[in-house]
C-alpha cells in the first residue's frame, strides 16, 4: 500500500504552525488518509530565530523541509508556497492559495507599503508581543474574529524581534511582484478566500485567470479574511473535494496517496 499524499500548510503572520490545530481536525474527518505537516515559517514560534534574508530563501527553506507535497499556504504563508511552486516546482504537486496576492505590481505602492513596514516592524520590536497582538488583531482584517478563532494565546510563541524580521523580509512591499510568472504554474491551483473578504476574493479571481485553465477559485462561505481559522469544516471540506477532483502525478483516481492588514 502507497503511504499517504502529504499537505503541508503554511500559516500566516503572527501564527506558527501550531495555528492549524482546528484545520487539522476538520482533515482529518474529511481525508484520514492525509498526512498534514504544519512547519513554522521563519520568524516565527520555533523558528523564531532563524533568519532567511528573502522570501526566495523562505521558500527554500520550506521545501527543504515539506519535500514533494501538496502546498497550502494562508496569507504571507501564500506568497511563501508560491514563491516555492515558482522556483521549485517539482516538489510541488497541487498548490492551494488562501487569502493570496501576488505581490504590488506598482513600484511607487511597493516602496510605500515597504516604508510602512518597516515603521511597523521598528515598532513592534519596542513593546510586548501581547500588546502588540492586542492591536494587530483589533484591525479590520480580524476584528470581527473570536477569541477561539484569532488564538491569540498561541500567537504569543512569537517574539517581537522574530515578528519584526519576518514583516520586514516577507512583508507585501518587501519583494517584487510575482503577477508576470504566474502563467508558469503547471500544477493544479486553488485559489480560496473568505466569502466576505471582497479584496482577496477579487484578487483570486485575477490570479487564477492569469495562471489559466489550471486554477479555480472558490470561497469559503460565512467566513472573512481568516477563512481558514474561522471556518474550518468548510475550508477543509472544500480542499479535500478539490484534492479527490485533481489528484496528484501518481495518484490512482482521486484517492489522496504519496508520489490589521494583511502582511
Amino acid at each position: 500500500m502507497a503511504p499517504p499524499r502529504r499537505l503541508v500548510l503554511v500559516h500566516g503572520f503572527t501564527q506558527t504552525g501550531a495555528s492549524w490545530r482546528p484545520v487539522e481536525a476538520a482533515l482529518a474527518s474529511c481525508e484520514p488518509s492525509l498526512a498534514v505537516a504544519t512547519p513554522d515559517l521563519p520568524g516565527h514560534g520555533g523558528a523564531a530565530g532563524e533568519r532567511p534574508a528573502s522570501l526566495a530563501e523562505a521558500a527554500a527553506a520550506l521545501g527543504a523541509t515539506g519535500g514533494r507535497a501538496t502546498y497550502a499556504g494562508y496569507s504571507m504563508g501564500a506568497r511563501v508556497c508560491l514563491r516555492l511552486a515558482l522556483d521549485r516546482p517539482e516538489l510541488v504537486e497541487r498548490l492551494v492559495l488562501v487569502g493570496a496576492t501576488a505581490g504590488l505590481a506598482d513600484g511607487a505602492a511597493r516602496e510605500a507599503r515597504r516604508g510602512a513596514d518597516e515603521a511597523l516592524a521598528a515598532r513592534l520590536e519596542t513593546m510586548p508581543v501581547g500588546e502588540f497582538l492586542e492591536e494587530w488583531l483589533a484591525g479590520p482584517l480580524f476584528a470581527h474574529l473570536s477569541s477561539e478563532q484569532a488564538d491569540r494565546p498561541g500567537r504569543l510563541a512569537n517574539t517581537p524581534a522574530g515578528l519584526g524580521f519576518a514583516l520586514r523580509r516577507r512583508g507585501t512591499g518587501a519583494e517584487p511582484a510575482m503577477w508576470e510568472r504566474l502563467g508558469e504554474l503547471e500544477m493544479p491551483g486553488l485559489l480560496l478566500a473568505g466569502e466576505h473578504d471582497a479584496k482577496f476574493s477579487a484578487l483570486a479571481e485575477q490570479m487564477a485567470t492569469a495562471i489559466g485553465e489550471r486554477s479555480e477559485v472558490a470561497l469559503v462561505e460565512g467566513a472573512g479574511h481568516a477563512a481558514p481559522f474561522e471556518k474550518p469544516a468548510r475550508f477543509a471540506a472544500l480542499v479535500t473535494s478539490w484534492l479527490a477532483r485533481n489528484p496528484a502525478p501518481g495518484a490512482a483516481g482521486g484517492t489522496p496517496a504519496e508520489a490589521g492588514r494583511d502582511p
